[in-house]
């Protein structure tokens, strides 16, 4: 274990002025430093965080609630950060529960730590469908190998190692399920501890649909580069075992009637050329993933 460790609070935010002092003033009693990225907010997110005697990192536009994550996580680096904290600046996650996450990283058994709304003792507000939507982007992470309650909660701890060789490339909400994937490829161990979730009707800036897709199709993209010959080889497999049953149907009806099926001949022309074009590309990212590795 190590001895006074310097941890660090980091606190992505996005038009949060109501919020952002609470979270701060609060997380400063059980950390070292608080971080802010105000993400091109335009308000006074990142002047209250300041004058509470934050550090804040400034982005000139919105770039994501990931790409806020990037610079918070090269700050941390640089300090020299032994364990961070990250929490959302809408008031969603109590820094109360800051000591919950550090105690059981300082364990040394574990290098992530996250607080699960979902697990026993765990408790959230959010709207049934919301939850719902977790549950399905969870499972997805699931069945990679990671056994987890609750893959989207911001609210995590992590050791010094994970900050070394997480390299967040997601500008967007995705960010926190490649974070988790590219932990289970680092040979990271990650743990869950019950915290509570809270919301209020300002809880997120972004659009839910639009959210919910976000993290869907990153999680999807990062899953498909980790088994090509999975995501796109067996489709393309079968594309083309489908367009070989319509080139001989179609071969048959032009021996027997001399004419050819316009119809029978596109679905096999266009299911040829989807079911190469996919194994093309997974053998292409095979190779390169293999390379790489």
């Amino acid at each position: 274990m190590i001895e006074n460790p310097f941890v660090v609070a980091c606190i992505p935010a996005y038009k949060e002025e109501d919020y952002i002092g609470d979270v701060v003033s609060k997380a400063m009693k059980f950390v070292d430093r608080v971080l802010v990225c105000d993400d091109g907010s335009g308000d006074d997110t990142g002047s209250i965080a300041k004058d509470l005697g934050a550090h804040v990192i400034l982005h000139d536009q919105n770039l994501g609630y990931g790409a806020a994550l990037q610079s918070l996580f090269e700050e941390a680096r640089n300090l020299k950060a032994n364990f961070i904290i990250t929490l959302d600046g809408d008031g969603q996650h109590d820094p109360e529960e800051i000591p919950l996450l550090l105690d059981r990283l300082m364990m040394g058994d574990v290098d992530i730590v996250i607080g699960s709304r979902f697990v026993d003792c765990g408790s959230s507000e959010a709207p049934k469908w919301r939850e719902r939507g977790i549950k399905v982007i969870t499972g997805l992470v699931k069945n990679n190998g990671l056994h987890l309650t609750d893959a989207q909660s911001g609210f995590r701890a992590y050791n010094r190692n994970a900050i070394e060789s997480l390299i967040i490339t997601e500008d967007g909400m995705g960010a926190s399920t490649e974070i988790l994937l590219k932990a289970e490829d680092n040979g990271l161990r990650v743990a869950e501890v019950p915290v509570n979730i809270s919301y209020h009707e300002n809880s997120s800036t972004e659009n839910p649909v639009l959210h919910g897709f976000d993290v869907l199709l990153t999680t999807v993209k990062h899953l498909s580069m980790r088994r090509p010959l999975v995501f796109y080889g067996l489709p393309g497999f079968l594309a083309l075992c489908v367009s070989a049953i319509f080139w001989v149907i179609g071969i048959r009806i032009f021996t027997l009637s001399g004419t050819i099926s316009t119809n029978v001949a596109l679905i096999a022309l266009s299911t040829t050329i989807v079911g190469l074009i996919l194994m093309t590309t997974a053998i292409i990212l095979w190779t390169l993933i293999s390379v790489i590795r």
